[in-house]
């Protein structure tokens, strides 16, 4: 077999030469050459292709395409289906990102343990040994009996060994262990790494196999490697948690098969993962006694609303410039936010230190948390808790006013579930029927959610 010819390709600008070059003669970019396989006029089929290709290319109309519902695999594990959408696709492949020892391992394990009493797994690892994975298993009291093992980095010697074996549903742990014989650089590589998940997915799409794949992250929190990578793939999942704790969330990014932004909550334990039913129940801190500083905020992430507690503290400054940190919401936000209570609340935080945190190490990023981060930054400043009971949501903007978010209705709901009694919103979310026992408060302006809550 002729050996593949190798090109060095600009990710700027897409010039291709012969050899790298620390700068790219065409726009000038640095350090921007990667190698790449050159394309044939004529390729062969890979042998695990499994099909001549006549079916696939035909051109039909979109009106005679099947448009039926896709088949999903349950899991075993509830909240992993939520953030897939219901379920495993046949085919799909699945890109699963998060810091080092946060569960990655762990999950995949487990989710192939449970899916290995209705289909075929198989495990590939390319950093630990199947002692490692072995132990693991044991120690968290897995059914390994139909769970197949192949500890092997060479992508070609695994989707040979792959198309013998016929697995429905693989893991490979991690993408940037897996090299291509095709190439000359190192596993790891920016060039091997988009060619190793290029032959995976193709494979998965091939064959119906479900495909997932573990991704190491930057010291940013992004996924390394070419962010060709994200597009490759049909779902995009990150795990997040924070240092010392037992919470973990997986949030889907991107999702061809369902909703993005859902968000799945687990627990840490020393049998691994458990799915947490009721996470608002975990985000809320329950106070012996009313404290200042403390909004409830009801967010939504995907198709479920949530309840956090978002704590601000806010301090005397010694320094010129004081500090705005924020845990858990945008910084950039907050500063806004605080301009905003000043120039039409009337109350100037130029000379405070301000610092918010969101309970639990849930990260928000929608608007909703606008009007629960100055409520809070207001009690904190004037010292003087919210009334007991109360939840909050809604988007405040720079004229003053508070606009509406989306859901209000199920926002309201979800409040009243957890036995809250009053909810300040904005005044279009208000529900056209009322929410048996919730108290709903709208306010159309900013000044008016203050004077509703610290009137004197």
């Amino acid at each position: 077999m002729a050996k593949a010819k190798i090109l060095y390709t600009c990710r700027d600008c897409g010039g291709s030469f012969p050899k790298w070059a620390g700068q790219c003669p065409d726009c000038g970019a640095w350090n921007s050459l990667e190698e790449t396989v050159a394309a044939t006029a004529k390729t062969a089929s890979p042998r695990f292709a499994g099909y001549s290709g006549d079916a696939a290319s035909l051109i039909r109309p979109l009106s005679e395409v099947d448009a039926r519902q896709t088949r999903r695999t349950p899991t075993g594990l509830p909240e992993l289906d939520r953030v897939l959408g219901g379920g495993l696709v046949t085919g799909s492949v699945v890109l699963i990102g998060g810091d080092p020892g946060i569960g990655k391992s762990t999950l995949l394990i487990q989710a192939l343990a449970a899916l290995s009493e209705q289909m075929k797994p198989l495990y590939v690892s390319g950093e630990e040994s199947a002692e490692q994975i072995g132990l693991r298993a044991s120690r968290l009291g897995l059914p390994v009996e139909r769970l197949e093992l192949l500890t092997e980095t060479c992508v070609e010697r695994i989707l040979g060994l792959a198309q013998q074996h016929r697995p429905d549903v693989m893991v490979m742990d991690s993408i940037q262990t897996f090299y291509s014989e095709q190439l000359q650089s190192a596993p790891g590589a920016v060039a091997q790494v988009r060619e190793s998940a290029a032959q995976l997915v193709r494979f998965a799409k091939q064959t119906g196999t479900s495909l997932f794949l573990v991704g190491h992250v930057t010291k940013e929190g992004a996924l390394a490697g070419p962010r060709v990578l994200e597009h490759m793939v049909d779902t995009v999942l990150y795990f997040e948690g924070e240092a010392g704790s037992q919470i973990r969330l997986v949030r889907a990014i991107k999702n061809r098969f369902g909703a993005v932004n859902e968000l799945g909550v687990f627990a840490m334990t020393d049998k691994g993962l458990r799915e947490v039913s009721n996470p608002s129940a975990i985000f809320l801190s329950r106070h012996d006694e009313q404290v200042a500083g403390s909004a409830i905020l009801v967010t939504r992430e995907g198709t479920r609303p949530l309840l956090v507690e978002v704590q601000a503290l806010v301090d005397q400054s010694p320094l010129g410039n004081p500090r705005r940190v924020a845990l858990g919401l945008e910084q950039n936000r907050l500063a806004m936010l605080l301009a905003v209570l000043h120039r039409h609340g009337g109350i100037g935080m130029y000379d405070q230190d301000v610092f918010l945190n969101v309970v639990g190490g849930v990260r928000v990023t929608e608007t909703a948390a606008d009007l629960p981060v100055l409520l809070a930054v207001l009690s904190s400043f004037r010292d003087r808790p919210l009334p007991e009971g109360l939840a909050a949501f809604g988007e405040v903007g720079l004229a003053g006013e508070i606009r509406p978010v989306p859901s209000g209705e199920d926002r309201v709901r979800e409040a009243a579930k957890h036995g809250f009694r009053r909810i300040l919103l904005p005044a279009a979310n208000k529900p056209r029927q009322a929410v048996k026992g919730i108290e709903v408060i709208p306010v159309q302006r900013l000044s008016q959610a203050l004077a509703v809550l610290f009137e004197q």
